[in-house]
């Protein structure tokens, strides 16, 4: 069965054409223009994910997920008019499961749809393993419960950059290239522009220093690719 996407946005042109490449990659579309119809609409009828505009008119995006967390755990990732970290940490803070900033290409917005359903689907092949808590120094990684940890503080990550990380974390001192982190975060049918991963490590380290200003465990080696830490 088709997974059924809800698209939330009142910019017509993007209603229109993402719901098309949407219906064309074979997902089933409910389109709404301001958050209050979506509202009703979601809860009307179910869907499988969200994409959500923050900036709506009648109820913005973050309301409108607010709301539909008192009643339903489906992932959504959000569309941000502008790469504001206030937007994003707002985001992530309500529920968000990602977030995309405006204007984007459709390939990566698509991107980020299979990678956080892929997600979901990984956590109900789970539920009944438990994936262990990964630890290296002060970095603690939760994956059953999404959850990152540096010097005892929480992390708040997207599902792309927690798959990275945990890629990175994994063989800590060993290289990744960015072709193996573009697999570990979106899979690998999925073929995307070096920049945006160097993008996703750059978003990575700047959360990191955020609580420790001399974090600097991700390293850059040029032309091949990251590496978290030490052997």
């Amino acid at each position: 069965m088709a997974n059924r996407i809800a698209l939330v946005d009142d910019d017509q042109n993007i209603i229109a054409s993402v719901s098309v490449m949407l219906e064309q990659e074979g997902y089933e579309v409910d389109c709404y223009f301001d958050g209050e119809q979506a509202l009703f609409g979601i809860l009307k009828r179910p869907v499988d994910m969200g994409i959500l505009d923050i900036k709506m008119p009648r109820m913005d995006g973050v309301e409108l997920l607010q709301k539909l967390r008192q009643k339903t755990d489906m992932p959504v990732i959000f569309l941000t008019s502008k790469d504001d970290e206030l937007d994003e940490a707002l985001g992530l803070s309500v529920g968000a499961d990602d977030y995309i900033t405006k204007p984007f290409s459709q390939r990566l917005l698509l991107a980020r749809i299979k990678a956080v359903l892929r997600r979901g689907r990984l956590q109900e092949d789970n539920q009944s393993r438990t994936e262990e808590i990964i630890t290296h120094g002060d970095l603690i990684l939760d994956p059953d419960r999404h959850l990152c940890k540096w010097k005892e503080q929480v992390v708040k990550l997207t599902v792309t950059e927690f798959l990275m990380i945990k890629a990175l974390i994994l063989r800590p001192g060993h290289v990744k290239s960015r072709d193996q982190l573009m697999d570990a975060a979106y899979g690998e049918s999925v073929f995307l522009d070096d920049r945006t991963i160097d993008s996703h490590i750059k978003r990575l380290r700047r959360k990191f220093r955020v609580i420790d200003p001399e974090f600097d465990q991700i390293e850059t080696l040029y032309g091949i690719g990251y590496r978290y830490g030490n052997d």
